[in-house]
């Protein structure tokens, strides 16, 4: 399985069904599809999602199930395609479709202690031992369903506006999640006895959870409008200086009130602050003096 980067590299057994030795460390693929997105956010939903769950395994209703389970970590991770396969469950949730799987030993612990004694009632069993029943295929899509509405409670809630609290999830049909596919991994424990749940996120899903992760600026803020290229959206002022005249100091004191200065109107300058950039002709149209024929300086 491959590991996002802002969580612990994982080993063949943390992969849904793997049961092989720690080799070495996946290596990351970077995903050109994921370019620009908030995918270093995603740490930041996992541990929304660990406190959801974890509040949830404190209510009755699951601990009837659960028993004394607790979360230990929520993880996110992407299938290589070299994971052994397992016992898939598929439920509608929101835009998309969320998986739904959890190791075998989990299901039978927490089916010994739905319908056994409770807790510590029957030494661990083992898998092979145990034919698969209806019970136990019940049990899974009741667990399921517990489970996947925390998860698609936690998507909308980030969402703006979205809901708080999804309804019951409905069963649909689905298949084995393909390479690549987001997987969020959840290490659950009671005691010595530690297994694996793990949720499959579609496309449309995972888009939800990134789209909820980015920063309140980003989702309230509206996309500008591009008219046209930058030059033509640039607006700068321009200053047109009509005539200037050079007169001595002394004829400058001895101006008295109608006296005329006489000048001569030709081009006028076209100045950007303090650069002279064009020169114009200046002209009248409808009473006011305007500016044509520009030329460059140069």
């Amino acid at each position: 399985m491959t590991t996002l980067q802002t969580t612990a590299p994982q080993d063949p057994a943390a992969s849904p069904g793997g049961n092989g030795p720690a080799s070495q460390p996946a290596r990351e693929i970077l995903d050109p599809c994921l370019l620009g997105r908030p995918v270093h956010r995603l740490p930041q939903f996992a541990v929304q999602l660990r406190d959801d769950l974890v509040a949830a395994l404190r209510h009755g209703t699951f601990r009837r199930y659960w028993g004394s389970y607790q979360i230990e970590s929520v993880a996110f991770s992407r299938l290589d395609g070299s994971e052994e396969r397992a016992r898939w469950q598929h439920f509608a949730a929101g835009s998309g479709v969320i998986g739904f799987a959890l190791e075998r030993k989990v299901l039978l612990a927490v089916l010994n202690y739905r319908y056994g004694r409770g807790k510590g009632s029957e030494p661990v069993v083992d898998e092979a031992a145990v034919r698969v029943t209806a019970t136990e295929e019940r049990l899974s899509v009741a667990l399921g369903q517990q489970m996947t509405v925390i998860a698609a409670s936690r998507i909308a809630a980030n969402l703006p506006g979205g809901p708080a609290v999804v309804a019951p999830l409905a069963v649909v049909a689905g298949s084995q999640p393909g390479k690549g596919t987001w997987i969020v991994t959840v290490q659950v424990r009671d005691g010595d006895a530690a297994g694996k749940v793990w949720f499959a996120l579609d496309k449309n899903l995972m888009s939800d959870v990134l789209r909820g992760l980015l920063p309140e600026r980003d989702t309230g803020k509206p996309a500008p409008r591009h008219t046209g290229p930058l030059a033509q959206r640039l607006e700068v002022a321009l200053n047109g200086r009509l005539v200037s005249k050079e007169v001595t100091l002394g004829a400058l004191f001895d101006l008295r009130v109608g006296d005329v200065i006489p000048v001569s109107l030709h081009r006028a300058d076209v100045m950007l602050e303090e650069s002279r950039l064009f020169t114009a002709a200046v002209t009248e149209h409808k009473g006011k003096l305007c500016l044509t024929s520009f030329e460059d300086i140069e």
